[in-house]
């Protein structure tokens, strides 16, 4: 009795030691990336600059492997460009772990979350102070995501899984899922530089996004993407009681984060967040604010659920779930149902429809992912104001053309409007 006593105390305090070293190590990643040395990390400054540094240190101290031939010491790197009237370049921060099964290490499992923010905030830059100009640190928004998946790198080269792990930090997502969408067609075409990687995006399995994981609130955690797979409720329901949390379950796994490019390359996602707080895109989203234990939490949950992929006998299946989640969030009457691309990469006039949501009006009329928006109601569109100008003249219950450029080919679709989600 005395000998199972002791045993049980003593992994009771390696288990406490190792949380509070994780908490430690979470802390420290936190209050750098959301110093105000990093200048709120906006792409393509020197604050993007010294985060990137930061995590590509990180992932070669942990050795992970590159992702492109090294240059400079910047295997980590992938570059994109970014910017609507100027083109500017930052990158994603992307290392690999090689599974350790001879056939499942060809199948690999995307882990990520932004590393970038606001910078000094003001108009039109998504804060929610937009008269004023001061450093917007980001530490919920990503800071805390960042280091969940730092830990998480961590825990799995130690524990190394069957399945290949790509762990990713995405440059400009405030700019509008731009780092992600970058990945994903990259991965899409063939790169005689890339290495360590699938050959294909077709290799690419699943995806777990973790995107301000740094307030929880009575132990509840909200994830998506549940529907997206037949196994994902129940692993996700799985990893709660295994952890302790309560979670709230959406099946799709569209929304504001870059969960969304995988679901638009038919890749089944997770999308894990504590939600949104009154300090969300101001300068008040400081480490101070973050609740770290809520962040060990949110680890173990995290931990639990990416085992469980790596684990899987068979690669998930993938369900185009039709989204529940409104992706325009402004005061219409109606919705299309889609997430246009806000960062205005197309070169041609129009608004190129990033996101078609399944099930949604655009959908059901036919628009396809990549397609672009040149009429609506027989008048013009040209970039994401006079986009946003139509969808305020429009009514609930009617039908419209639309308008779209596919290709080289222009497509007249007849879209049946329904009322805005509110």
């Amino acid at each position: 009795m005395r000998k199972s006593l002791f045993l049980f105390i003593l992994i009771f305090a390696l288990v406490f030691q190792a949380h509070a070293q994780n908490q430690e190590d979470m802390r420290q990643s936190v209050e750098y990336l959301a110093s105000p040395e990093l200048g709120g990390r906006f792409p393509a400054t020197a604050g993007d600059t010294l985060a990137s540094d930061y995590l590509a240190g990180k992932f070669r101290r942990m050795k992970l492997k590159p992702v492109v031939r090294e240059k400079k010491n910047k295997g980590f790197y992938q570059d994109f460009t970014f910017g609507k009237t100027e083109q500017k370049t930052t990158h994603n921060i992307i290392g690999v772990l090689p599974g350790k099964d001879k056939q499942l290490r060809n199948e690999y499992i995307v882990v990520g979350a932004h590393y970038d923010h606001l910078g000094l905030g003001g108009q039109n830059s998504g804060s929610r102070r937009p008269d004023t100009v001061a450093v917007h640190p980001g530490a919920d928004d990503n800071a805390s995501g960042d280091a969940v998946i730092l830990e998480l790198a961590r825990y799995f080269k130690k524990h190394r899984p069957s399945r290949s792990i790509i762990f990713a930090f995405f440059g400009a997502e405030e700019q509008g899922i731009v780092g992600s969408k970058s990945f994903v067609e990259w991965m899409k075409q063939a790169d005689s530089h890339r290495i360590n990687l699938p050959a294909d995006i077709k290799g690419i399995v699943a995806m777990v996004n973790l995107d301000m994981v740094g307030r929880m609130r009575d132990s509840s955690l909200s994830v998506s993407g549940t529907g997206t797979s037949t196994e994902f409720k129940a692993m996700a329901e799985r990893a709660a009681e295994r952890t302790g949390l309560q979670i709230s379950c959406t099946p799709d796994g569209y929304g504001p984060s870059d969960q969304a490019s995988f679901v638009a390359a038919d890749i089944p996602v997770f999308n894990l967040t504590t939600g949104g707080h009154v300090e969300y895109h101001t300068p008040e989203d400081v480490p101070s604010s973050l609740n770290y234990d809520g962040m060990q939490q949110a680890l173990s949950f995290a931990q639990d659920l990416v085992a469980q992929l790596a684990g899987m006998p068979a690669a998930p299946d993938f369900i185009n779930v039709p989204g529940s989640q409104q992706m325009i969030h402004a005061k219409f009457k109606v919705s299309l149902g889609l997430m246009p691309d806000v960062t205005g990469a197309s070169t041609v006039p129009g608004l190129r429809a990033d996101i078609v949501v399944a099930g949604k009006p655009a959908h059901k009329a036919g628009m396809k992912n990549g397609d672009i928006i040149r009429e609506i109601d027989g008048k013009p569109v040209k970039d994401i104001n006079e986009y946003m100008e139509r969808l305020s003249e429009l009514q609930p219950g009617t039908t419209i053309p639309v308008k779209v450029l596919r290709g080289d080919e222009t497509i007249v679709l007849q879209v049946q409007l329904n009322p805005a989600e509110k």
